[in-house]
């Protein structure tokens, strides 16, 4: 008898899964059909993964042995009798670190180079010159050493930026960041930063860490890259230092509330650049990853080891 492949979708389906129609017999739900396939199922994709509905679905989940989310980040997924579980779960890692990493390099470049004026000032028909910034020689503090956070790390050193990284424990020799600052000393070490750039996962550790005393102990006219989930960022302490100039620009791809509501004075905001959720979304996002499911849909039926097994207790994969 086949296994069975569940795939959560919102209308938006895979392509590239045709090796693993081969091998499994797949079915095809939105949230409020989960429940129903996921009886019996065998293994999971989360191709709609922000989704709620796996939680929602959970007492029917008995005979599932493995999901994949189509995403790098699993705090959407994530719920006690999940973690508590048997089941295996794997993200999507890999796909997006050079993409976000090369728009994060675009965000610092158009602050430096003062790119948003520019623009105002055609559209006025003003000449006005003016001085930009050198990026060589700024810091850039990263906080998240993942595999996104050490692509940024790669391309901003190639351009003669200086790094440092922030995680969950203190170290000195990474070859990416040279020194990585505890999470927990963020508030001390910040200053440093021209450059602050948030790509760590959502986790309860990772929760509101820059807050209002870590946007204060920033340098004057530092600015603030997020690229990870907007939960990290406590946007009205950032809102407040924007305001005063303390903080001189921020480029925001993630929110607490996506979408933005209308509303929001973030959106008002001099020197704020606010994207929709799209910093890893280059060109054949999609296929790629289908391509990535797929491979590890060839190791799970095979019985070979999974590729990026993520720690459910840490939330990311080790």
């Amino acid at each position: 008898m086949a296994p069975v492949l569940v795939v959560l979708h919102a209308g938006d389906l895979p392509d590239g899964l045709e090796s693993v129609a081969e091998v499994a017999d797949v079915r095809y739900a939105t949230a409020d059909t989960l429940a129903d396939a996921v009886d019996g199922a065998d293994a999971l994709l989360l191709w709609d993964f922000f989704s709620p509905a796996v939680e929602s679905a959970w007492p029917r989940c008995g005979s599932l042995k493995w999901i994949h989310i189509a995403a790098a980040g699993v705090d959407s997924l994530m719920f006690d009798e999940l973690v508590e579980s048997d089941v295996v779960v794997t993200n999507s890692r890999g796909v997006f670190d050079r993409p976000i990493a090369e728009f994060v390099l675009a965000q610092i470049l158009a602050f430096a180079k003062d790119s948003e004026r520019s623009r105002a000032l055609q559209q006025s028909k003003i000449w006005q010159h003016r001085e930009t910034e050198r990026i060589d020689g700024a810091h850039a503090m990263i906080v998240g050493t993942g595999a996104i956070g050490r692509a940024i790390a790669t391309l901003l050193s190639a351009v003669g930026m200086s790094i440092s990284g922030v995680g969950r424990t203190a170290r000195e020799g990474d070859g990416d960041f040279g020194t990585v600052y505890a999470s927990d000393d963020l508030v001390d070490e910040v200053a440093r930063a021209d450059y602050l750039v948030l790509v760590a996962p959502l986790t309860e550790q990772t929760r509101g860490l820059v807050d209002d005393s870590v946007l204060a102990a920033m340098k004057p006219g530092a600015r603030v890259i997020n690229v990870g989930r907007g939960e990290l960022l406590d946007t009205e302490a950032l809102s407040k230092h924007l305001g005063s100039g303390h903080i001189t620009g921020a480029a925001l791809d993630v929110f607490e509330t996506e979408p933005l509501p209308a509303d929001h004075p973030l959106w008002t905001a001099e020197n704020v650049v606010l994207t929709p959720h799209m910093s890893g979304d280059a060109s054949g996002w999609k296929q790629r990853l289908a391509e990535v499911f797929a491979d590890n849909a060839r190791r799970y039926f095979r019985g070979e080891p999974l590729l990026n097994v993520v720690n459910k207790r840490l939330g990311f994969v080790v």
